[in-house]
């Protein structure tokens, strides 16, 4: 017995004598490009001491992977970084058994970062090694040291980044150009802006062709016509390479630039700068005083009330948005094409622009279900004296059937609309099950292939049999009330089928003001204000309810 399991015992103790191969993969990084042009720079400086470790482990079976994973001019505040990923990636695949590096923070100099490192270095069993901080990440003692030792290197590296942020804030404050995107017309050179000849010589032209046509559209026209581009640059990213055509953004931001005048911008401030103006500070705000404040674009679009926003499209796939023109005090409201915005009227489709009041009915018409009107209307469109809960399709709104159109596309000859499936089912228009819309409704139309005069007629008179709906409704409940039909909102209510408090917040659309009801029985109210646009509670004064209603430019 004992022999033979000396027999067993002696291969044991061999295979033991020879340690197992252990793959160590050493990592680098330098933040900055500084010294890197050096024979021996600091990534060669810290692989040297990396490799010296590893060989002194050559007794457990280390040896230092023939690939190597150097960043050079990458920070240690995220893991944006080719090396570290490639590295990454053979862990993933199996070929990594250590990770070896100078200190902790040339891996990274973030707690939150690191936790994601030591998560996968575990899942992989690898393990992690800085040649000049001796702990073990597989005790909890190495884990809390690794992160008080991560916690100074995130805070060197914040502390770092503050005491830059002062000396650029300081610099710029003395007007100093610290860098950033060179404008039109100057030259960044040895860290100073020096004129270019040449493009100062465009940048005052695009300045007198705004002062002479004070309109962006014909300055952008005119600089296309003459082959004026944005400023050229060589830049790691292609998006920001320029060289393009002016568009809105880039001439507006070109005419508000107060580099031209001499000056420096820092944190919403502007102070004089050591470079030399490019204009006189006369042409530049005479500039100024032309170009109109408008508020945000997205407020506007937000606040447009336009039926049709954001599914309206001209034949060449250019959006069209809502817009508006006001002509001897009356408001005419229309969509227009994106690239006429923009100055591109050669992108532009068949049509360009189009009255909305038209395009919104058309719409409409299509997209109502055929065999009933928006309020089942016959003899008598208010059956049961108004009591009754009208049926779903009776109190469906504009934007209700809007709310199933995916797309709309208009050409000179007819309306394209595609609808969503929702829109489609039987339950979204009370369709029976024997009809149902098809995917796309095309409707034939006489439209003038961008007709500008389209815009400015007047929108035909066309009242929302909804928005009347409620309110001859909520004056007759106002007459049943009084008159003792019914003695109470509550028993007004339990005859109608409805909860009291709608009953309630119904009542207030019989006290509208005189003129706003003309109004709305006329067709004659902004689109905007539809049955559910009117607010819950409405004040008890006329004068402000027609601010709340029509707001403060109509009331």
């Amino acid at each position: 017995m004992l022999g033979s399991a000396g027999v067993q015992r002696g291969p044991s103790i061999m295979a033991a004598s020879t340690p197992k191969q252990v793959r160590c993969a050493i990592y680098t990084r330098k933040s900055t490009e500084h010294g890197l042009e050096l024979e021996f720079n600091s990534l060669d400086a810290q692989r040297e001491a990396c490799e010296a470790y590893v060989r002194s482990q050559a007794s457990q079976g280390w040896r230092v992977m023939a690939r190597q994973y150097d960043d050079a001019a990458f920070s240690g505040g995220n893991l944006e970084r080719p090396a570290l990923r490639d590295l990454l990636g053979d862990i993933a695949a199996g070929k990594v058994d250590v990770v070896v590096v100078y200190k902790i923070d040339r891996l990274t100099r973030s707690l939150t970062d690191f936790a994601k490192l030591v998560e996968l270095f575990d899942a992989h069993a690898v393990s992690f090694v800085a040649v000049t901080q001796q702990f073990n990440t597989t005790s909890s003692m190495g884990r809390l040291t690794l992160n008080v030792l991560l916690s100074f290197a995130q805070f060197e590296r914040e502390l770092s980044s503050e005491r830059v942020r002062d000396k650029i804030a300081a610099s710029r404050r003395k007007g100093r150009w610290t860098g950033g995107t060179v404008p039109l017309g100057y030259d960044a050179i040895d860290k100073n802006l020096m004129i270019n000849p040449a493009e100062a010589e465009t940048v005052r032209t695009i300045f007198s062709l705004y002062l002479e046509h004070k309109n962006y559209g014909r300055v952008i026209a005119e600089l296309a016509r003459r082959r004026i581009i944005t400023k050229q640059r060589m830049t790691k990213n292609p998006r920001y390479n320029g060289g393009i055509a002016f568009r809105y953004g880039p001439l507006v931001h070109l005419l508000k630039n107060r580099i031209y005048i001499g000056e420096v911008h820092h944190d919403g401030k502007w102070y004089a700068g050591e470079h030399e103006p490019l204009l006189d500070r006369n042409l530049f705000d005479q500039a100024q005083a032309l170009m109109p404040n408008l508020p945000p674009r997205r407020q506007v679009r937000s606040e447009s009330g336009a039926l049709l926003i954001g599914r309206l499209y001209d034949d060449r796939g250019n959006r069209m948005s809502p817009s508006f023109t006001n002509k001897n005090g009356v408001r005419y409201q229309f969509y227009v094409s994106s690239a006429l915005l923009r100055g591109r009227k050669g992108e532009c489709g068949t049509v360009g622009r189009i009255a909305a009041r038209t395009i919104e009915d058309l719409v409409l018409t299509a997209v109502r279900p055929p065999h009933r009107s928006p309020l089942n209307s016959g003899d008598d469109p208010f059956p049961s004296r108004l009591c009754a809960a009208p049926a779903p399709s009776e109190t469906m709104t504009d934007s209700d059937l809007i709310a199933g159109v995916e797309r709309i596309v208009i050409t000179a000859t007819e309306l394209r609309i595609a609808l969503s499936s929702d829109q489609r089912s039987d339950e979204g228009l009370g369709i029976p099950p024997t009809e149902t819309l098809p995917t796309v409704i095309t409707i034939p139309w006489t439209g003038r292939p961008d007709s500008s005069a389209a815009c400015l007629e007047p929108t035909p008179t066309v009242p929302d049999p909804a928005l009347i709906h409620v309110i001859v409704r909520a004056r007759l409940w106002v007459q049943m009330l009084e008159t003792g039909e019914h003695d109470s909102v509550e028993i007004l209510a339990e005859v109608a089928g409805l909860h009291p408090k709608v009953v309630r917040q119904s009542l207030r659309l019989a006290f509208l003001p005189p003129d706003i009801t003309a109004a709305i029985l006329e067709g004659r109210q902004p689109r905007s204000l539809s049955a559910r646009a009117i607010p819950q509670t409405l004040p008890l004064g006329w004068r402000k309810q027609r601010k709340l209603l029509l707001g403060p430019t109509d009331a």
